[in-house]
């Protein structure tokens, strides 16, 4: 497979580049050591979530950090067009799929002992060329006045029973989603994915664009249950309490549980690789990892992570212990063709 190929897999669907913010000047005031005054960030996540978090670095450090966000699979499209030219110096992925592809073309910097030390060191890398700062779980999320707890699964294999026909929403295109048919597929073989697959095709399974969507779906009542991560219905939850929607968590060594690891990179063509890895430190900082935990209600991977918010449960079993999460950029290629092939997008 070429890689044009690749790069068309890596960015279905494939849309105009269009960024919410664009990129200021390049980096100013660089040393000789490696620092600068500025750094430009790729965000594959969206402002309204990695922006605060942001703006707390700056005035701790006094970095300008120029933010360019968009689609995670279109910016490591780009930062391989751009290559040598990229104003880029870190690159925040929504998922290890689009670090996975980066890392294969050979476009990321092997951090620091002093930034992979911020984690575990059962959850570092193995070739130390990313770091994972948040972690996301895979749930059911159903409408309690629809499903009786009874009728719930204890694994994401169950799905597929006819009973299930037409009542799980499922978002195809999503980088979440493609990762965690990556991780069955690397989990329990290619063969077990792609059975699983056409039984939640022949189940009609309805499509949504993305997982807040999905929540949305099930809150009003247009579909009984859904596959997405955990934190959207605690998002909305927050804001709605009476909210019609609550979040199953499969057994704890189900591929349903999986947790997804959210990604920060320095690049290889950056100036200022030192001010970078700054940046990447302070996402797994004390101040880093409460924010990510308390206000987006994602799971904290650093070392420095506080307690965990009330409304969420301990991280399952299945987690690096059980799958490397960086094979799954290497896997993304064969997940969209059995994706695609299954006949689960409608």
């Amino acid at each position: 497979m070429n890689k044009l190929k690749l790069l068309l897999a890596l960015a279905i669907p494939l849309v105009a580049f269009a960024f919410l913010a664009s990129c200021g000047d390049d980096n100013d005031s660089s040393s000789q050591d490696g620092t600068a005054g500025s750094i430009t960030l790729y965000s594959g996540r969206n402002e309204n979530l990695i922006g605060p978090i942001i703006q707390q670095f700056e005035d701790a450090t006094g970095i300008k950090v120029n933010v360019r966000y968009g689609n995670s699979a279109d910016l490591a499209l780009l930062i391989d067009t751009e290559g040598s030219n990229t104003p880029a110096d870190v690159f925040i992925s929504q998922s290890p799929g689009a670090i996975g592809f980066l890392n294969g073309e050979g476009h990321l910097r092997p951090l620091s002992a002093s930034v992979l030390n911020l984690l575990p060191e059962d959850s570092r890398p193995a070739d130390g060329t990313w770091v994972g700062f948040t972690g996301r779980q895979r749930v059911l999320v159903y409408n309690p006045e629809i499903v009786d707890v009874s009728d719930l699964p204890s694994s994401v294999f169950d799905l597929t029973d006819p009973s299930y026909s037409g009542r799980v929403g499922i978002a195809p295109e999503n980088s979440s989603f493609q990762d965690f048919v990556t991780a069955m597929r690397i989990n329990q073989g290619d063969e077990v994915a792609e059975q699983w697959l056409k039984g939640m095709a022949s189940n009609n399974s309805p499509n949504y664009p993305k997982n807040s969507a999905i929540v949305d779906a099930v809150i009003r009542g247009e579909v009984d249950m859904g596959l997405v991560n955990h934190y959207y219905l605690l998002r909305v939850l927050d804001e709605e309490p009476n909210a019609s929607g609550v979040n199953h968590y499969f057994a704890p060594d189900d591929i349903g549980s999986l947790v997804i690891a959210t990604g920060a990179v320095v690049l290889n063509q950056s100036d200022a690789p030192a001010t970078a890895e700054q940046l990447i430190s302070f996402l797994l900082s004390s101040e880093g990892q409460a924010y990510f935990g308390s206000a987006l209600k994602e799971y904290p991977l650093g070392n420095a992570a506080p307690a965990l918010p009330d409304d969420l449960p301990p991280l399952p079993e299945l987690t690096t212990a059980a799958l490397n999460w960086q094979e799954l950029g290497g896997g993304l290629l064969r997940t969209v063709e059995l994706i695609e092939d299954s006949g689960i997008k409608q």
